[in-house]
């Protein structure tokens, strides 16, 4: 009989108990009636009879045991297989101690107690905020929870400076940062504050309020950077973001006259400037062309000069060859000159006394003209 069969007829599929036939006394037929559940000794028995089938006897209790340690054994050392994913690192510790690091793959270390392996998440980028809280943190529905310990800071120029800002760093090395620090956000905390105060105290308030804010950024991932290597912190920053950079509220708004009145007097210089810029370079147009007249003149007269004195040394020098000559020269050249534009009557005193002794030449010239 099959063991549905026995389960179908409402009989043990582990046969009748000794002693009886199934019924509902030991010497009964058992018709109608159910046998009780078999045993602990029936199941291990059973078991054991199991185990000796599939390992080749039917003799020997000890081999199941063997068998079961065996299979233990192996379950015990397949335990140390590990796998780390791509956004990981492996650590592997002996007793506590480090022994290596291990890349992104399936590895194997020795079981539990022996070794055991950590596997910090390193390319995933982690934020510490400066100086405000996020209302997830705060514990606020809304908006942002201010902290003036951390925001408040002393500037170059003597003015204090409302200032928040946010860290994002990753793990560069997972040894250091699991064993070096023993809280790497407060350490990440402490090293950006202490660089961001570094810088602020160099730097003038308007300065950090307008363009010097990326530049500030900058220096500050650099000096906490520098902190953290010092640490052996295995901790890489990736950016240093302002969130915010006002004055005190209990003075912003007299700070902002102050930048309205510094903005009225960037305009007023900037009009100004246009207005220089327009009036001297035509004013140093109009000197440049006066000094080129000048100069035109300068050399106008002094080739003039020159031209008389070479006229002068020539006629000169002609005079020292031929006086006489150029006497007379000279005295009909300045008389035709001098007498070039006057009306001039000729009377000759030697005529005789029957002709009158006069040449209207002005008379003359005007018949000829005509």
């Amino acid at each position: 009989m099959s063991f549905k069969d026995k389960i179908l007829k409402n009989q043990s599929p582990w046969g009748t108990p000794p002693g009886g036939d199934g019924g509902s006394n030991p010497g009964g037929n058992g018709s109608g009636t159910r046998q009780p559940p078999p045993s602990l000794d029936d199941l291990i028995r059973n078991f054991q009879k199991t185990i000796n089938k599939f390992s080749g006897g039917k003799s020997g209790g000890s081999r199941p045991i063997i068998i079961g340690l065996i299979i233990l054994v192996l379950l015990y050392l397949a335990s140390g297989l590990y796998r780390v994913l791509p956004d990981e690192q492996g650590v592997v510790l002996r007793f506590g101690k480090y022994i290596n690091t291990t890349q992104p793959g399936l590895h194997y270390h020795f079981p539990t107690p022996f070794e055991r392996v950590l596997t910090p998440k390193v390319t995933k980028v982690n934020r510490v905020d400066v100086g405000f809280r996020p209302a997830s943190d705060s514990g606020r529905s809304s908006g942002v929870g201010n902290v003036p310990e951390e925001s408040l800071m002393l500037t170059g120029d003597e003015n204090i400076v409302d200032i928040n800002y946010s860290v994002f760093w990753v793990i560069k090395d997972a040894q250091k940062f699991l064993f070096n620090i023993q809280s790497p956000v407060e350490t990440v905390k402490a090293a950006s504050e202490t660089a961001m105060r570094e810088v602020i105290a160099k730097n003038r308030i308007q300065n950090i309020l307008t363009e010097g804010r990326s530049k500030i950024e900058v220096e500050v991932q650099e000096i906490a950077q520098l902190i953290l290597d010092e640490y052996g912190s295995g901790i890489q920053l990736t950016q240093v973001q302002t969130q915010q950079a006002d004055p005190p509220e209990q003075v912003i708004d007299a700070f902002r006259d102050v930048q309205a009145a510094r903005a009225d007097r960037e305009r007023s210089k900037n009009e100004a400037e246009a207005y220089a810029n327009d009036v001297i370079p035509r004013a140093r147009g109009e000197a440049e062309q006066v000094l080129q007249q000048a100069e035109a003149y300068k050399k106008e007269v002094v080739a003039k000069a020159e031209g008389e004195a070479s006229r002068f040394l020539a006629i000169y020098n002609e005079y020292r060859n031929a006086k006489q000559v150029t006497q007379e020269r000279m005295y009909l050249e300045t008389m035709e000159k001098v007498l070039a534009d006057i009306d001039k009557v000729i009377i000759d005193k030697e005529s005789g006394s029957g002709v009158v002794p006069y040449l209207p030449l002005p008379e003359l010239k005007k018949g000829s003209n005509n």
